[in-house]
Protein backbone atom coordinates (compact mmCIF):
# COMPACT_ATOMS: atom_id res chain seq x y z
CA UNK A 1 0.00 0.00 0.00
CA UNK A 2 1.17 3.63 -0.94
CA UNK A 3 2.91 5.64 1.98
CA UNK A 4 0.25 7.64 1.23
CA UNK A 5 -2.72 6.03 1.49
CA UNK A 6 -1.29 4.73 4.50
CA UNK A 7 -1.00 7.88 6.28
CA UNK A 8 -4.46 8.96 5.19
CA UNK A 9 -6.10 5.60 6.72
CA UNK A 10 -4.22 6.51 9.90
CA UNK A 11 -5.08 9.66 9.85
CA UNK A 12 -9.08 8.60 9.35
CA UNK A 13 -8.58 6.07 11.96
CA UNK A 14 -8.17 8.78 14.56
CA UNK A 15 -10.60 11.30 13.36
CA UNK A 16 -13.80 11.75 15.42
CA UNK A 17 -16.55 10.21 13.43
CA UNK A 18 -18.70 13.26 12.35
CA UNK A 19 -16.22 13.88 9.92
CA UNK A 20 -16.27 10.24 8.24
CA UNK A 21 -18.72 10.11 5.77
CA UNK A 22 -22.20 9.31 4.10
CA UNK A 23 -23.98 7.79 6.87
CA UNK A 24 -26.84 8.33 5.20
CA UNK A 25 -25.73 4.59 2.93
CA UNK A 26 -25.52 2.96 6.49
CA UNK A 27 -28.62 3.86 7.50
CA UNK A 28 -30.38 2.81 3.72
CA UNK A 29 -28.40 -0.71 4.36
CA UNK A 30 -29.87 -1.01 8.00
CA UNK A 31 -33.12 -0.07 6.90
CA UNK A 32 -33.38 -2.77 4.06
CA UNK A 33 -31.60 -5.00 6.74
CA UNK A 34 -34.70 -4.72 8.85
CA UNK A 35 -37.24 -4.81 6.26
CA UNK A 36 -36.40 -7.96 5.28
CA UNK A 37 -35.96 -9.20 8.87
CA UNK A 38 -39.70 -8.11 9.53
CA UNK A 39 -40.53 -9.13 6.34
CA UNK A 40 -39.95 -12.89 6.89
CA UNK A 41 -40.38 -12.51 10.48
CA UNK A 42 -44.18 -11.34 9.88
CA UNK A 43 -45.21 -13.49 7.00
CA UNK A 44 -45.03 -16.53 9.39
CA UNK A 45 -47.96 -15.65 11.59
CA UNK A 46 -50.28 -17.82 9.83
CA UNK A 47 -48.45 -21.11 9.61
CA UNK A 48 -48.02 -20.63 14.03
CA UNK A 49 -51.48 -21.71 14.53
CA UNK A 50 -50.81 -24.79 16.69
CA UNK A 51 -48.45 -24.99 19.87
CA UNK A 52 -47.00 -27.47 17.66
CA UNK A 53 -46.63 -25.18 14.88
CA UNK A 54 -45.81 -22.38 17.06
CA UNK A 55 -42.87 -24.24 18.99
CA UNK A 56 -41.67 -26.58 16.09
CA UNK A 57 -42.41 -25.35 12.82
CA UNK A 58 -44.64 -28.79 12.63
CA UNK A 59 -41.34 -30.26 12.21
CA UNK A 60 -41.67 -29.37 8.63
CA UNK A 61 -38.27 -27.42 8.50
CA UNK A 62 -35.67 -28.09 6.11
CA UNK A 63 -32.10 -29.24 7.55
CA UNK A 64 -30.36 -26.36 5.93
CA UNK A 65 -32.26 -24.07 7.30
CA UNK A 66 -31.97 -25.86 11.21
CA UNK A 67 -27.92 -25.92 10.31
CA UNK A 68 -28.52 -21.76 9.36
CA UNK A 69 -30.25 -21.50 12.55
CA UNK A 70 -28.02 -23.37 15.01
CA UNK A 71 -25.06 -20.86 13.86
CA UNK A 72 -26.92 -18.35 14.44
CA UNK A 73 -27.89 -19.14 18.20
CA UNK A 74 -24.23 -20.17 18.97
CA UNK A 75 -22.81 -16.75 17.94
CA UNK A 76 -23.77 -13.82 19.94
CA UNK A 77 -22.95 -10.27 19.98
CA UNK A 78 -20.61 -11.28 22.47
CA UNK A 79 -18.90 -13.98 20.01
CA UNK A 80 -18.74 -11.20 16.99
CA UNK A 81 -16.98 -8.63 19.54
CA UNK A 82 -15.33 -11.37 21.66
CA UNK A 83 -13.86 -13.36 19.74
CA UNK A 84 -11.94 -10.85 17.43
CA UNK A 85 -10.79 -9.62 21.15
CA UNK A 86 -9.73 -13.18 21.63
CA UNK A 87 -7.65 -13.03 19.08
CA UNK A 88 -6.29 -8.89 19.10
CA UNK A 89 -5.11 -9.66 22.50
CA UNK A 90 -3.71 -13.23 22.65
CA UNK A 91 -2.52 -12.97 18.38
CA UNK A 92 -2.99 -16.75 18.57
CA UNK A 93 -5.81 -18.96 17.48
CA UNK A 94 -5.83 -21.52 20.15
CA UNK A 95 -9.31 -21.25 21.02
CA UNK A 96 -9.79 -23.01 17.60
CA UNK A 97 -8.67 -26.09 19.98
CA UNK A 98 -12.16 -26.38 21.52
CA UNK A 99 -13.88 -26.52 18.14
CA UNK A 100 -12.45 -30.61 18.85
CA UNK A 101 -14.62 -31.02 21.78
CA UNK A 102 -17.62 -29.07 20.13
CA UNK A 103 -17.81 -32.33 17.14
CA UNK A 104 -17.35 -35.17 19.41
CA UNK A 105 -19.89 -33.82 21.70
CA UNK A 106 -21.93 -33.65 18.50
CA UNK A 107 -21.67 -37.65 17.53
CA UNK A 108 -22.79 -37.99 20.88
CA UNK A 109 -26.13 -35.47 20.85
CA UNK A 110 -27.14 -36.81 17.49
CA UNK A 111 -26.37 -40.21 18.44
CA UNK A 112 -28.20 -40.44 22.15
CA UNK A 113 -30.28 -37.20 22.90
CA UNK A 114 -31.69 -36.25 19.63
CA UNK A 115 -33.27 -39.65 18.62
CA UNK A 116 -34.62 -39.96 22.67
CA UNK A 117 -35.89 -36.12 21.85
CA UNK A 118 -37.69 -37.31 19.00
CA UNK A 119 -38.89 -40.75 20.82
CA UNK A 120 -40.76 -39.52 23.17
CA UNK A 121 -42.52 -36.50 21.43
CA UNK A 122 -41.29 -33.74 23.52
CA UNK A 123 -41.47 -30.34 23.02
CA UNK A 124 -40.10 -28.95 26.16
CA UNK A 125 -36.99 -31.40 25.87
CA UNK A 126 -37.31 -31.05 30.24
CA UNK A 127 -40.60 -33.49 29.54
CA UNK A 128 -38.07 -36.06 29.09
CA UNK A 129 -36.95 -35.97 32.42
CA UNK A 130 -40.51 -35.76 33.87
CA UNK A 131 -41.34 -38.78 32.21
CA UNK A 132 -38.33 -41.01 32.91
CA UNK A 133 -37.82 -39.12 36.89
CA UNK A 134 -41.38 -37.45 38.31
CA UNK A 135 -42.59 -34.19 38.64
CA UNK A 136 -39.55 -32.18 40.42
CA UNK A 137 -36.86 -33.52 38.16
CA UNK A 138 -38.81 -32.17 35.25
CA UNK A 139 -39.38 -28.79 36.79
CA UNK A 140 -36.63 -28.14 38.74
CA UNK A 141 -34.26 -28.47 35.48
CA UNK A 142 -36.65 -26.43 33.67
CA UNK A 143 -36.54 -24.09 36.18
CA UNK A 144 -32.35 -23.88 36.16
CA UNK A 145 -32.86 -23.65 32.30
CA UNK A 146 -35.45 -20.42 33.03
CA UNK A 147 -33.11 -18.79 35.15
CA UNK A 148 -29.98 -19.13 33.76
CA UNK A 149 -30.96 -18.55 30.19
CA UNK A 150 -32.61 -15.30 31.40
CA UNK A 151 -29.71 -13.98 33.40
CA UNK A 152 -27.31 -15.30 30.49
CA UNK A 153 -29.40 -13.71 27.54
CA UNK A 154 -30.75 -10.89 29.16
CA UNK A 155 -26.66 -10.11 30.11
CA UNK A 156 -25.66 -10.32 26.56
CA UNK A 157 -28.58 -8.16 25.13
CA UNK A 158 -25.92 -5.28 26.92
CA UNK A 159 -22.95 -6.24 25.11
CA UNK A 160 -23.55 -4.71 21.31
CA UNK A 161 -24.93 -1.71 23.17
CA UNK A 162 -21.32 -0.75 23.51
CA UNK A 163 -21.69 0.66 19.71
CA UNK A 164 -23.64 3.30 21.05
CA UNK A 165 -21.07 4.26 23.79
CA UNK A 166 -18.05 4.10 21.61
CA UNK A 167 -20.06 6.37 19.22
CA UNK A 168 -20.88 9.13 21.99
CA UNK A 169 -17.15 8.87 22.53
CA UNK A 170 -15.89 9.71 19.07
CA UNK A 171 -18.43 12.62 19.05
CA UNK A 172 -16.94 13.87 22.29
CA UNK A 173 -13.50 13.06 22.11
CA UNK A 174 -12.35 15.65 24.67
CA UNK A 175 -15.14 14.42 27.29
CA UNK A 176 -16.22 11.68 29.86
CA UNK A 177 -19.27 9.78 29.39
CA UNK A 178 -21.09 10.57 32.42
CA UNK A 179 -22.82 7.16 34.35
CA UNK A 180 -26.26 8.64 33.60
CA UNK A 181 -25.24 8.88 29.72
CA UNK A 182 -24.32 5.44 29.34
CA UNK A 183 -27.06 4.22 30.88
CA UNK A 184 -29.32 6.14 28.71
CA UNK A 185 -27.46 5.15 25.81
CA UNK A 186 -27.37 1.38 26.32
CA UNK A 187 -30.72 1.24 27.92
CA UNK A 188 -32.58 2.91 24.44
CA UNK A 189 -30.65 0.45 22.12
CA UNK A 190 -31.75 -2.79 24.11
CA UNK A 191 -34.86 -1.65 24.09
CA UNK A 192 -35.18 -1.56 20.70
CA UNK A 193 -33.58 -4.43 19.50
CA UNK A 194 -35.49 -6.34 22.16
CA UNK A 195 -38.71 -4.83 21.31
CA UNK A 196 -38.42 -5.48 17.47
CA UNK A 197 -37.29 -8.81 18.14
CA UNK A 198 -39.80 -9.61 20.38
CA UNK A 199 -42.68 -8.54 17.60
CA UNK A 200 -41.84 -11.02 14.86
CA UNK A 201 -40.94 -14.11 17.60
CA UNK A 202 -44.70 -13.39 18.87
CA UNK A 203 -46.04 -12.84 16.23
CA UNK A 204 -44.43 -15.86 13.76
CA UNK A 205 -42.91 -18.41 16.39
CA UNK A 206 -40.34 -20.38 15.58
CA UNK A 207 -40.70 -20.63 11.86
CA UNK A 208 -40.26 -16.66 12.12
CA UNK A 209 -37.08 -17.48 14.47
CA UNK A 210 -35.42 -20.26 11.77
CA UNK A 211 -36.35 -17.95 8.80
CA UNK A 212 -34.44 -14.98 9.70
CA UNK A 213 -31.71 -16.66 11.23
CA UNK A 214 -30.99 -17.88 7.60
CA UNK A 215 -30.86 -13.99 6.60
CA UNK A 216 -29.21 -12.91 9.63
CA UNK A 217 -26.16 -15.50 9.19
CA UNK A 218 -25.81 -14.92 5.79
CA UNK A 219 -25.34 -11.30 6.89
CA UNK A 220 -23.19 -12.07 9.44
CA UNK A 221 -20.88 -14.00 6.87
CA UNK A 222 -21.05 -11.43 4.59
CA UNK A 223 -20.09 -8.92 7.10
CA UNK A 224 -16.90 -10.86 8.57
CA UNK A 225 -15.84 -11.83 5.30
CA UNK A 226 -16.01 -8.59 4.25
CA UNK A 227 -14.03 -7.06 7.31
CA UNK A 228 -11.12 -9.64 6.79
CA UNK A 229 -10.80 -8.85 3.11
CA UNK A 230 -10.73 -5.11 3.83
CA UNK A 231 -8.04 -5.90 6.83
CA UNK A 232 -5.92 -7.85 4.41
CA UNK A 233 -6.62 -4.74 2.01
CA UNK A 234 -4.95 -2.06 4.11
CA UNK A 235 -1.87 -3.92 5.85
CA UNK A 236 1.20 -3.89 3.91
CA UNK A 237 1.87 -7.42 1.77
CA UNK A 238 -1.65 -8.98 3.46
CA UNK A 239 -1.65 -12.33 5.81
CA UNK A 240 2.33 -12.36 4.90
CA UNK A 241 2.99 -8.97 6.35
CA UNK A 242 1.41 -9.86 9.07
CA UNK A 243 3.16 -12.61 10.11
CA UNK A 244 6.16 -10.69 10.07
CA UNK A 245 5.02 -8.85 12.98
CA UNK A 246 3.80 -11.22 14.71
CA UNK A 247 7.21 -12.80 15.75
CA UNK A 248 6.30 -13.60 19.54
CA UNK A 249 6.40 -16.93 20.91
CA UNK A 250 3.02 -17.91 21.13
CA UNK A 251 1.93 -15.74 18.20
CA UNK A 252 0.02 -17.08 15.50
CA UNK A 253 -0.25 -20.37 17.57
CA UNK A 254 -3.12 -23.35 16.98
CA UNK A 255 -2.07 -26.00 19.53
CA UNK A 256 -0.82 -25.60 23.06
CA UNK A 257 -0.69 -28.61 25.36
CA UNK A 258 -0.25 -25.98 28.89
CA UNK A 259 2.62 -28.46 30.40
CA UNK A 260 5.64 -27.23 31.48
CA UNK A 261 8.91 -28.64 32.09
CA UNK A 262 10.45 -29.28 34.85
CA UNK A 263 7.66 -29.20 37.05
CA UNK A 264 5.57 -32.10 39.67
CA UNK A 265 2.74 -33.57 37.31
CA UNK A 266 -0.09 -31.79 40.22
CA UNK A 267 1.77 -28.37 38.69
CA UNK A 268 0.69 -29.53 35.35
CA UNK A 269 -2.68 -30.46 35.93
CA UNK A 270 -3.16 -27.45 38.42
CA UNK A 271 -1.79 -25.36 35.90
CA UNK A 272 -4.26 -27.14 32.68
CA UNK A 273 -7.24 -26.82 35.18
CA UNK A 274 -6.49 -23.16 35.10
CA UNK A 275 -5.83 -22.52 31.44
CA UNK A 276 -8.40 -21.61 28.92
CA UNK A 277 -7.31 -23.04 25.42
CA UNK A 278 -5.29 -26.11 25.88
CA UNK A 279 -5.68 -29.21 23.94
CA UNK A 280 -7.12 -31.17 27.19
CA UNK A 281 -9.55 -28.76 27.37
CA UNK A 282 -10.26 -29.59 23.62
CA UNK A 283 -11.01 -33.20 24.37
CA UNK A 284 -12.47 -33.29 27.63
CA UNK A 285 -13.93 -29.70 28.93
CA UNK A 286 -15.07 -28.72 25.61
CA UNK A 287 -16.76 -31.97 24.79
CA UNK A 288 -19.08 -31.60 27.79
CA UNK A 289 -19.58 -28.40 27.68
CA UNK A 290 -20.90 -28.75 23.82
CA UNK A 291 -23.08 -31.89 25.04
CA UNK A 292 -24.74 -29.43 27.75
CA UNK A 293 -25.66 -26.34 25.72
CA UNK A 294 -26.41 -28.61 22.50
CA UNK A 295 -27.93 -31.67 24.43
CA UNK A 296 -29.90 -30.34 27.29
CA UNK A 297 -30.66 -26.98 26.15
CA UNK A 298 -34.06 -25.66 25.11
CA UNK A 299 -32.52 -22.90 23.52
CA UNK A 300 -30.54 -25.24 21.21
CA UNK A 301 -32.43 -28.27 21.12
CA UNK A 302 -35.82 -26.88 20.05
CA UNK A 303 -34.63 -25.32 16.51
CA UNK A 304 -32.97 -29.28 16.33
CA UNK A 305 -36.20 -31.01 16.67
CA UNK A 306 -37.89 -28.36 14.04
CA UNK A 307 -36.38 -31.32 10.88
CA UNK A 308 -38.79 -33.40 10.04
CA UNK A 309 -36.64 -36.42 11.04
CA UNK A 310 -33.62 -37.51 13.62
CA UNK A 311 -31.96 -38.15 10.94
CA UNK A 312 -32.25 -34.79 9.20
CA UNK A 313 -31.56 -33.68 12.69
CA UNK A 314 -28.04 -35.05 12.93
CA UNK A 315 -27.30 -33.93 10.08
CA UNK A 316 -27.95 -30.19 10.84
CA UNK A 317 -26.29 -31.00 14.07
CA UNK A 318 -22.61 -32.28 12.51
CA UNK A 319 -22.56 -30.12 9.87
CA UNK A 320 -23.20 -27.06 11.94
CA UNK A 321 -19.91 -28.03 14.19
CA UNK A 322 -17.70 -28.24 10.96
CA UNK A 323 -19.34 -25.03 10.12
CA UNK A 324 -18.07 -23.09 12.83
CA UNK A 325 -14.12 -24.25 11.93
CA UNK A 326 -13.92 -21.61 8.90
CA UNK A 327 -16.15 -18.92 10.69
CA UNK A 328 -13.94 -19.45 14.07
CA UNK A 329 -10.82 -18.82 12.21
CA UNK A 330 -12.12 -15.78 10.55
CA UNK A 331 -12.95 -14.00 13.58
CA UNK A 332 -10.16 -14.89 15.28
CA UNK A 333 -7.93 -13.58 12.32
CA UNK A 334 -9.98 -10.20 12.28
CA UNK A 335 -8.70 -9.71 15.82
CA UNK A 336 -5.27 -10.78 14.63
CA UNK A 337 -5.51 -8.73 11.89
CA UNK A 338 -6.17 -5.61 14.00
CA UNK A 339 -3.12 -6.22 16.10
CA UNK A 340 -1.46 -5.92 13.46
CA UNK A 341 -3.34 -2.88 12.03
CA UNK A 342 -3.19 -0.91 14.99
CA UNK A 343 0.89 -1.61 15.09
CA UNK A 344 0.78 0.16 11.81
CA UNK A 345 -0.93 2.45 12.35
CA UNK A 346 -1.60 4.23 16.16
CA UNK A 347 -4.62 5.03 17.34
CA UNK A 348 -4.77 7.28 20.81
CA UNK A 349 -8.38 6.89 20.61
CA UNK A 350 -8.34 3.25 20.79
CA UNK A 351 -10.78 2.40 24.06
CA UNK A 352 -8.82 1.63 26.52
CA UNK A 353 -9.02 0.93 30.76
CA UNK A 354 -5.84 2.02 32.74
CA UNK A 355 -3.95 2.50 30.01
CA UNK A 356 -4.81 -1.13 28.61
CA UNK A 357 -6.65 -1.76 25.67
CA UNK A 358 -10.21 -2.71 25.93
CA UNK A 359 -9.60 -5.76 23.71
CA UNK A 360 -13.71 -6.40 22.87
CA UNK A 361 -14.37 -2.93 22.17
CA UNK A 362 -11.26 -2.80 19.30
CA UNK A 363 -13.74 -4.77 16.31
CA UNK A 364 -16.25 -1.78 16.93
CA UNK A 365 -13.87 0.85 16.82
CA UNK A 366 -12.39 -0.46 14.13
CA UNK A 367 -15.64 -0.49 11.99
CA UNK A 368 -16.95 2.78 13.36
CA UNK A 369 -13.66 4.94 12.45
CA UNK A 370 -11.82 2.96 9.28
CA UNK A 371 -14.52 1.29 7.14
CA UNK A 372 -15.94 2.70 4.60
CA UNK A 373 -20.03 4.01 4.10
CA UNK A 374 -22.11 0.95 2.91
CA UNK A 375 -19.49 -1.50 4.82
CA UNK A 376 -19.82 0.24 7.47
CA UNK A 377 -23.66 -0.42 7.68
CA UNK A 378 -23.12 -3.72 6.83
CA UNK A 379 -21.15 -4.81 10.15
CA UNK A 380 -23.44 -3.19 12.08
CA UNK A 381 -26.22 -4.65 10.73
CA UNK A 382 -24.00 -8.19 11.17
CA UNK A 383 -23.92 -7.18 14.78
CA UNK A 384 -27.91 -7.04 15.49
CA UNK A 385 -28.04 -10.01 13.22
CA UNK A 386 -25.78 -11.54 15.82
CA UNK A 387 -28.00 -10.04 18.76
CA UNK A 388 -31.34 -10.71 17.52
CA UNK A 389 -30.47 -14.03 16.23
CA UNK A 390 -29.82 -15.04 19.67
CA UNK A 391 -32.12 -13.45 21.15
CA UNK A 392 -34.72 -14.53 19.09
CA UNK A 393 -34.97 -18.22 20.00
CA UNK A 394 -34.17 -17.48 23.47
CA UNK A 395 -37.48 -15.70 24.01
CA UNK A 396 -39.28 -18.70 22.04
CA UNK A 397 -37.45 -21.52 24.26
CA UNK A 398 -37.69 -19.70 27.50
CA UNK A 399 -41.57 -19.18 25.96
CA UNK A 400 -41.89 -22.56 25.03
CA UNK A 401 -40.10 -24.25 28.21
CA UNK A 402 -42.46 -21.88 31.05
CA UNK A 403 -45.42 -22.51 29.17
CA UNK A 404 -45.05 -26.57 29.23
CA UNK A 405 -43.68 -26.97 32.03
CA UNK A 406 -45.29 -24.34 34.43
CA UNK A 407 -47.65 -22.17 33.01
CA UNK A 408 -50.26 -25.61 32.11
CA UNK A 409 -49.90 -26.93 35.27
CA UNK A 410 -50.56 -23.75 37.01
CA UNK A 411 -53.48 -22.62 35.22
CA UNK A 412 -54.34 -25.40 33.44
CA UNK A 413 -53.92 -26.48 29.47
CA UNK A 414 -56.85 -24.86 26.82
CA UNK A 415 -58.60 -27.56 25.01
CA UNK A 416 -58.23 -25.87 21.92
CA UNK A 417 -54.91 -24.74 20.16
CA UNK A 418 -55.57 -21.40 19.34
CA UNK A 419 -55.55 -21.19 23.38
CA UNK A 420 -52.26 -22.91 23.70
CA UNK A 421 -51.01 -20.18 20.97
CA UNK A 422 -51.85 -17.25 22.99
CA UNK A 423 -50.25 -18.65 26.06
CA UNK A 424 -47.38 -19.41 24.28
CA UNK A 425 -47.46 -15.52 22.69
CA UNK A 426 -47.84 -14.51 26.08
CA UNK A 427 -44.92 -16.48 27.50
CA UNK A 428 -43.09 -14.53 24.77
CA UNK A 429 -43.66 -11.21 25.72
CA UNK A 430 -43.43 -11.44 29.63
CA UNK A 431 -39.92 -13.28 28.90
CA UNK A 432 -38.93 -10.11 26.42
CA UNK A 433 -39.76 -7.68 29.67
CA UNK A 434 -37.39 -10.11 31.82
CA UNK A 435 -35.06 -9.77 29.46
CA UNK A 436 -35.23 -6.18 29.43
CA UNK A 437 -35.30 -5.95 33.14
CA UNK A 438 -32.02 -8.02 32.93
CA UNK A 439 -30.25 -6.23 30.27
CA UNK A 440 -31.22 -2.64 32.03
CA UNK A 441 -29.81 -3.92 35.58
CA UNK A 442 -26.74 -4.67 33.67
CA UNK A 443 -26.68 -1.55 32.34
CA UNK A 444 -27.16 0.27 35.00
CA UNK A 445 -24.34 -1.57 37.24
CA UNK A 446 -21.76 -1.15 34.63
CA UNK A 447 -22.48 2.60 34.20
CA UNK A 448 -22.35 3.44 37.86
CA UNK A 449 -19.96 0.48 39.15
CA UNK A 450 -17.59 0.15 36.40
CA UNK A 451 -15.09 -1.65 39.21
CA UNK A 452 -17.52 -4.62 40.11
CA UNK A 453 -16.92 -7.78 38.16
CA UNK A 454 -20.82 -9.04 38.38
CA UNK A 455 -20.27 -9.57 34.66
CA UNK A 456 -18.03 -12.51 34.22
CA UNK A 457 -20.21 -14.06 37.11
CA UNK A 458 -23.29 -13.94 34.93
CA UNK A 459 -22.06 -14.49 31.42
CA UNK A 460 -20.50 -17.58 33.08
CA UNK A 461 -23.81 -18.84 34.87
CA UNK A 462 -23.52 -21.63 32.47
CA UNK A 463 -20.65 -23.32 33.87
CA UNK A 464 -21.92 -22.96 37.19
CA UNK A 465 -25.52 -24.99 36.31
CA UNK A 466 -25.25 -26.86 33.15
CA UNK A 467 -23.38 -29.43 34.40
CA UNK A 468 -25.94 -29.99 36.62
CA UNK A 469 -28.48 -30.44 34.24
CA UNK A 470 -25.91 -32.61 32.27
CA UNK A 471 -25.31 -35.19 35.06
CA UNK A 472 -29.43 -35.89 35.83
CA UNK A 473 -29.99 -36.17 31.60
CA UNK A 474 -26.91 -38.71 31.76
CA UNK A 475 -28.33 -40.52 34.23
CA UNK A 476 -31.92 -40.65 32.39
CA UNK A 477 -30.25 -41.44 29.01
CA UNK A 478 -27.36 -44.09 30.08
CA UNK A 479 -29.29 -45.52 33.25
CA UNK A 480 -32.86 -47.24 33.38
CA UNK A 481 -33.05 -48.31 37.39
CA UNK A 482 -30.84 -44.93 39.05
CA UNK A 483 -32.29 -41.85 39.28
CA UNK A 484 -35.11 -40.16 40.99
CA UNK A 485 -36.81 -36.96 42.20
CA UNK A 486 -35.18 -36.54 45.91
CA UNK A 487 -31.78 -37.79 44.60
CA UNK A 488 -31.88 -35.64 41.49
CA UNK A 489 -32.55 -32.66 43.14
CA UNK A 490 -29.43 -33.59 46.23
CA UNK A 491 -27.25 -34.21 43.26
CA UNK A 492 -28.03 -31.50 41.38
CA UNK A 493 -27.32 -28.92 44.33
CA UNK A 494 -24.06 -30.82 45.31
CA UNK A 495 -22.60 -30.00 41.70
CA UNK A 496 -23.26 -26.35 41.51
CA UNK A 497 -22.06 -26.43 45.58
CA UNK A 498 -18.96 -27.66 44.42
CA UNK A 499 -18.63 -26.14 40.83
CA UNK A 500 -18.57 -22.83 42.38
CA UNK A 501 -16.41 -23.66 44.77
CA UNK A 502 -13.68 -24.70 42.06
CA UNK A 503 -14.21 -21.99 40.08
CA UNK A 504 -13.89 -19.55 43.06
CA UNK A 505 -17.34 -17.82 42.74
CA UNK A 506 -17.34 -17.84 46.78
CA UNK A 507 -14.38 -15.28 46.50
CA UNK A 508 -16.32 -13.12 43.41
CA UNK A 509 -19.51 -12.75 45.38
CA UNK A 510 -17.84 -12.11 48.69
CA UNK A 511 -15.66 -9.43 46.98
CA UNK A 512 -18.93 -8.20 45.48
CA UNK A 513 -19.82 -7.46 48.99
CA UNK A 514 -16.94 -6.49 50.45
CA UNK A 515 -15.73 -9.79 52.16
CA UNK A 516 -13.10 -12.63 51.45
CA UNK A 517 -14.35 -16.02 50.13
CA UNK A 518 -13.71 -19.43 51.41
CA UNK A 519 -9.83 -20.42 51.87
CA UNK A 520 -8.61 -22.82 49.75
CA UNK A 521 -5.92 -24.32 49.94
CA UNK A 522 -2.71 -23.59 47.66
CA UNK A 523 -2.28 -26.52 45.67
CA UNK A 524 -6.34 -26.78 44.41
CA UNK A 525 -6.66 -25.02 41.20
CA UNK A 526 -9.47 -22.13 40.47
CA UNK A 527 -10.27 -23.92 36.91
CA UNK A 528 -11.39 -21.89 34.32
CA UNK A 529 -14.62 -21.88 32.10
CA UNK A 530 -14.07 -25.56 29.78
CA UNK A 531 -13.41 -27.24 32.81
CA UNK A 532 -16.74 -26.28 34.83
CA UNK A 533 -19.68 -28.00 33.28
CA UNK A 534 -17.00 -31.30 33.26
CA UNK A 535 -17.01 -31.35 37.07
CA UNK A 536 -20.30 -30.50 37.51
CA UNK A 537 -21.18 -32.81 35.42
CA UNK A 538 -19.64 -35.54 36.96
CA UNK A 539 -20.39 -35.03 40.34
CA UNK A 540 -24.15 -34.86 39.73
CA UNK A 541 -24.04 -38.23 37.90
CA UNK A 542 -22.41 -40.08 40.53
CA UNK A 543 -24.37 -38.54 43.14
CA UNK A 544 -27.68 -39.65 41.68
CA UNK A 545 -26.76 -42.59 40.31
CA UNK A 546 -26.59 -43.75 43.98
CA UNK A 547 -30.38 -43.74 44.37
CA UNK A 548 -32.87 -46.13 42.46
CA UNK A 549 -35.19 -45.10 40.56
CA UNK A 550 -38.43 -46.54 42.33
CA UNK A 551 -40.09 -49.83 40.33
CA UNK A 552 -42.97 -48.29 38.35
CA UNK A 553 -41.48 -44.41 38.33
CA UNK A 554 -40.26 -44.16 35.21
CA UNK A 555 -43.07 -44.02 31.93
CA UNK A 556 -39.78 -44.94 29.29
Amino acid sequence: MPATAASTLAGSAARPLLEMGSYWIDGLVLLAYFALIFGIGLSQRSKSGSMEGFALGDRQIAWWAVLASILAAEISAGTFFGAPGEGYALRNFTYVQLIVGYLLARIVVSAVFIPAYYKHNVVSIYEFLGQRFGPVTHRVSSGVFLITRLLASGTRLWVPTMILVLVWHLHHPDQSITPATEFWLTAVALVLVTLATAIYTTVGGIRAVIWTDVIQILVLVCALGFSLNYLLGHIPGGWDGAKAVLTGPKDLKVWDTGLKSGVGFWENVKGVLEQEYTIWAAFLGSTFVTLATHGTDQDMVQRMLTAKNKRQSAVATMLSGLADVPITLVVLGIGILLYVFYQQHPDPLLPSTNGVVSANKVFPHFVLTVMPAGLRGLIIAGVLATTMGSLSTALNSLATSYVKDFHFRWFGEPAEEKGKVRALRFGTVLFAVLLISVALATAWVTAHKPGLRILPIILGIFGYTYGSLLGVFMVGLFTRTRGNDRGNVIAMITGFIVVAYLSGLDSDVAKLCGGHGIPRPEWMPVIEFPWRIMFGTIVTFAVAVSFRTPRGASKI
